[in-house]
């Protein structure tokens, strides 16, 4: 099987885990910390997130870009460009809505700003569950 899709599916499936483990558990407990607490908190997980994020994420979208600019074997060009669509989607949602929302954040705790965090969550979490399941095809192809 190609390497650069070995790697793409990879990084896609580390994001998906990533991404259900923060809609469901982390983005919720946000609202558990406490007011006094939730600066140091905020800060502490965007720190530590974009450690993991900062890997996985431009690692998905070069490998996205590779494989539609070298559509191994057996593997659907459509299918393929899809993919990378929603690779574009979720870094345009996640500039657009969470990023912002995290920098609001970190000025304190919001209970609305936290909850339409939660809300808006779901598109990505909708998106790298889509791509998922999109890489799992593009894998049976190619086997």
């Amino acid at each position: 099987m190609h390497a650069v899709l070995l790697v793409h599916v990879a990084t896609t499936w580390a994001m998906v885990g990533l991404i259900w483990f923060v809609q469901l558990v982390h983005y919720p407990l946000f609202a558990a910390v406490g007011p006094l607490d939730f600066i140091g908190y905020e800060s502490q997980h965007t720190r530590r997130t974009t450690w993991v994020v900062a890997l996985f994420m431009p690692l998905e979208a070069v490998t996205a870009v590779w494989l539609l600019a070298d559509v191994p074997d057996g593997l659907s060009a459509g299918l393929v460009a899809v993919g990378l669509v929603l690779v574009a989607a979720l870094w345009l949602s996640t500039a657009t809505w969470q990023a912002p929302m995290h920098g609001r954040l970190s000025d304190g705790f919001d209970p609305s700003l936290q909850r339409r965090l939660v809300r808006s969550n779901w598109v990505r979490t909708a998106l790298w569950s889509a791509r998922g399941l999109l890489v799992l095809v593009l894998v049976g192809q190619a086997i």
